[in-house]
Parts: structure tokens; C-alpha cells; sequence
């Protein structure tokens, strides 16, 4: 179905038995009493402004469009308008490299940045039950990622944002369940990938059809 006939799109639209457009309005509807909240007002008002503003030419008919801005700088942009003064970043130590680039980015932009690694503490893996054969350095001192403690971290700093780099699969959602702040991904880990993650999306019909044809690799 094209855009401009998704009930999600445009009103009177159309939509299949499962849309929620169509089938959720209460939930919809409670939804959007929440956006009413200042705090989140402003936050989703500005979130939409950023995202027309990463196109170029928008008053053209018919648009099309003209993305003009990587993630970092709609990043900056957006804590910029909400007036952000200090950001956080919980970042992977295996890519501490990038996190020291990414920090003197932001402190450029005159942001004062709270940065923390993953593997803070030094908290051994065997705190949480993990054996020996279940470590990547077998039969080594490992340290466990404490997702926890960064959060703790960044809100004990009172940090106005955060910014997620890199964390695994699993630490991230423990990240956000305890962080104070509003957090942002500026991206993920995939260690095959270099990080691009919709790789495996983009060759589901070659490279990465085992995905969708092989249950067990």
C-alpha cells in the first residue's frame, strides 16, 4: 500500500484488519493525553521540528526529499533547541576511540559532556553467575558491563541528555530502564557490521538469508 493511502498517513485512509490506527483508538487516545504534559510537549514539538529540518526544499510541490544532516549534528541540533547544557555518554569501551571523537565534538559545541565507560567498576562477571566457558576471554579476569552504573553515574552528574554509543544488546535496555534523563542512540553495536545494523536487513535475499531460512545458526 502506498503512504498516502495508510490510515496512519492521511485521514480516511486504509489500513489492514491488525492497524492500530484504526482498531486502538483508546489507546491512541491515552497517548496523547500524555503529550500534554509540558515537558513532554516541548520535547516531542522540538523532536518533529528536528525532523523537518534534515530536509531540504520542503516547500517544493511535489516534495522530494533532500536528507541533509547526519545523526550527530540532528543530535546537536535537538539539544541545542532544548536548551541542554550538559550531556551524558555511556559508551562500549571497544569503542572508546570513537567516544573520545564524539566528546570533543559536543565540547565544541559548547555542551559540558559526562562520559562513562561500560566496564565501570571493574565488577567481575562471576558477580552475576557467569562461568568460565561463558566469558569471551576464557579462563581470564573479566570484568562484567554495569549498564546500571552508568546510569547511576550520569544521574548522580544531573545530566540534561544522554547519549547511547555502542552498548550490547541487553545493556542498552538496562541503561534505559535506569537513567534519569532522556536518552538518544547515536549507534548501536554490531560487531560484524561495523555497526550497521540494517546491513543484515538490506541482503536478507543474499548475504543474510540464512537469517530467514536457517533457524538454528
Amino acid at each position: 500500500m502506498k503512504a498516502d493511502k495508510k490510515a496512519c498517513r492521511v485521514k480516511d485512509g486504509n489500513g489492514p484488519g491488525f492497524c492500530p490506527t484504526k482498531y486502538k483508538q483508546e489507546v491512541i487516545e491515552k497517548a496523547k493525553q500524555v503529550y500534554q504534559d509540558p515537558g513532554i510537549y516541548e520535547f516531542a514539538r522540538q523532536s518533529s521540528i528536528q525532523e523537518a529540518q534534515c530536509y531540504l526544499n520542503r516547500d517544493r510541490k511535489p516534495l522530494v526529499r533532500q536528507p541533509v544532516k547526519p545523526r550527530l549534528k540532528e543530535i546537536i541540533e535537538f539539544a541545542q533547541k532544548m536548551d541542554y547544557k550538559k550531556l551524558g555518554l555511556a559508551y562500549c569501551a571497544g569503542l572508546q576511540s570513537e567516544a573520545g571523537k564524539l566528546c570533543k565534538v559536543l565540547e565544541y559545541h559548547d555542551f559540558e559532556v559526562a562520559s562513562v565507560v561500560c566496564k565501570v567498576g571493574c565488577t567481575p562477571k562471576e558477580f552475576i553467575g557467569v562461568e568460565q566457558a561463558e566469558k569471551v576471554r576464557i579462563g581470564e579476569y573479566e570484568s562484567m558491563c554495569s549498564p546500571i552504573a552508568q546510569a547511576e553515574i550520569l544521574n548522580e552528574a544531573c545530566t540534561d541528555f544522554n547519549i547511547l554509543l555502542g552498548l550490547c544488546v541487553g545493556h542498552d535496555s538496562l541503561f534505559f530502564k535506569y537513567t534519569d534523563a532522556m536518552t538518544t542512540v547515536f549507534a548501536v553495536k554490531d560487531r560484524v557490521l561495523g555497526h550497521n545494523s540494517l546491513a543484515a536487513l538490506y541482503t536478507l535475499d543474499s548475504y543474510y538469508e540464512s537469517l530467514i531460512k536457517i533457524k538454528d545458526q
